[in-house]
Parts: C-alpha cells; structure tokens; sequence
C-alpha cells in the first residue's frame, strides 16, 4: 500500500510555491467518498462562507427578546402568544447553534484534509 507522501504530487510555480496538488485514483476517491457519506458535513460553501457561518450569532434584537422571555417566563408572566414567541425564538436558537457546529465541523474535516496533502 502507497503512503500518503507517495500517493501526492504538489505543482508548484517558478518560484516553488506549492499551487496545487494531485492525488492518486484511489487517494482521491477515499476523500470523496469519505466527505460525500458525512450527513454533517456541509457541502457547496467555501470556506469564508463556512467561517462566516461558524461564528455567527442571533441579532441583538432577538437576543434581547429572547433574554426578556425567558426573565418572564421564569416569573410565569408569559402570555400564550409569549410562550410561542419564546418556543420560536428558542427553536431558532437552537437551529443556528446546529449550524455552526456543522460548519466548525466542516472547516475541521477540510482542514485535516489540507493537513494530509
């Protein structure tokens, strides 16, 4: 079995910086195929649109809603339309923080793959 040194060719310029890699068949479709069955990772975003993605956060306007909910419900001060916004705002909350762990998630993967190269 070829080593992973083996198994990659970079292309470099005149001046010898590395500008490209090339990967074996076999090499290749191991990533591929290992990235492509990864449910978690995300798929069709660079890598600023990944990190962009990783550290953001609700709006200040939701935040501060979401704080003053949460401040009334933990006083049972909560009207049901209240009680909805804060299970929106919750719901939301949660769904963003999923997202950013799949986007750190994805910078990790791609950046082992870097490593590997």
């Amino acid at each position: 079995m070829k080593t992973m040194s083996e198994s990659v060719h970079y292309i470099t310029n005149e001046q010898g910086e590395r500008v490209g890699v090339m990967l074996d068949l076999a090499t290749y479709q191991r990533m591929a195929d290992s990235l492509a069955t990864d449910p978690d990772r995300l798929s069709g975003l660079s890598m600023d649109e990944l990190q962009a993605l990783a550290n953001c956060k609700l709006s200040i306007a939701e935040q501060t809603r979401l704080n003053d909910l949460l401040v009334q419900n933990a006083a049972s001060q909560l009207s049901p339309d209240e009680t909805e916004a804060l299970e929106q705002l919750l719901n939301e909350a949660d769904q963003l923080t999923i997202l950013k762990a799949r986007a750190q998630y994805t910078l990790q993967l791609l950046g082992k793959m870097a490593e590997a190269s």
